[in-house]
């Protein structure tokens, strides 16, 4: 009998491909919808608002707010940095910008510096009571502000900083510490330990191992502590508005004032421009470095 050789197929032949699936799926379909009218929800607002600074009041008072400007203008820019009513005075937005500017950074540098080194330490040195103390900690993340305000006030009162640019700038740098802290201890927790029981072996101490092991490599979740601290401090209202007294109102609440400020016709092309100039520190911050935030997140979110 003849024996029967089963012909296998060939390695080299390529297969024949499968049915390729719509493009146009009723999932996709909807996810493309989702996307579209969120990036509507965001964006035509802001068209509105640069559209409307950048025309004159005569074509504002035709009330086509989504019509592009016939005749281009930027007065109302310059009108509202260097000259726009703020109450009594009218040195436009140009002070609260600088004055954002005096608490953003202190604010920014010290609750991250303090709260990098609460992570290190709840992380790898082990204290008693640590678990607890970090619970109370968090406790403060999710009390309102109208809850401490009045305490807050009697007590920077009493000191002496009430109204004053440290007293805005320690406020931000209590409200900023649980944040803060959470952030590094989730990092810290997944870098691996043997690192610091090699830095512990090799005679490192508590401030040794901070400043040239773990700051070092903590600079992706610093930058997403940056861009928390930067664009939550810059954006503040009601705290600036309180603590920081006039002489330091930041440019969130010298906003307000330019917006409510009215002496005749209300100019909503400078209004437009304010709000704009006040909006572009976070804008830019968020279009720069958003890459940055997603990875530092991400890095932070493997243990804790």
């Amino acid at each position: 009998m003849k024996s029967v050789t089963h012909l296998k197929p060939s390695a080299g032949v390529p297969r024949r491909p499968g049915p390729r699936k719509p493009w146009f799926t009723p999932a996709r379909l909807g996810v493309y919808a989702f996307l579209l009218s969120s990036a509507l929800f965001f964006l035509l607002p802001l068209y509105v608002m640069g559209v409307t600074s950048i025309k004159p009041m005569e074509e504002i008072r035709l009330g086509n707010i989504f019509a592009l400007p016939v005749q281009i203008t930027f007065e109302p820019w310059v009108h509202a940095w260097s000259s726009a009513c703020t109450g009594l005075t009218c040195e436009g937005i140009q002070v609260g910008f600088w004055n954002s500017v005096k608490i953003v950074l202190p604010s920014t540098l010290i609750s991250i510096f303090f709260g990098a080194i609460n992570g290190y330490a709840l992380s790898f040195w082990r204290v008693k009571w640590a678990g607890w103390l970090f619970g109370i900690l968090m406790l403060g993340t999710f009390v309102p502000y109208p809850v401490v305000m009045y305490p807050l006030v009697r007590a920077f009162a009493e000191i002496g900083i009430f109204g004053s640019l440290p007293g805005i700038v320690l406020i931000h740098t209590i409200f900023g510490m649980p944040v803060m802290t959470l952030l590094f201890r989730n990092y810290y927790a997944s870098i691996p330990g043997e690192l610091f029981k090699a830095a512990r072996i090799d005679g490192g101490g508590f401030w040794r191992i901070f400043f040239q092991l773990m700051l070092p490599m903590s600079v992706p979740i610093t930058v997403v502590a940056v861009i928390m601290q930067v664009t939550g401090i810059w954006n503040d209202f009601i705290l600036g508005l309180v603590f920081a007294g006039r002489d330091n109102w930041p440019m969130t609440v010298q906003l307000n004032n330019v917006i409510n400020t009215t002496t005749g016709e209300r100019l909503y092309n400078v209004n437009m421009a304010a709000t704009i100039l006040t909006s572009l520190v976070p804008l830019s911050i968020y279009l720069v470095s958003g890459r940055w935030f997603v990875r530092g997140i991400a890095a932070g979110a493997v243990k804790g």
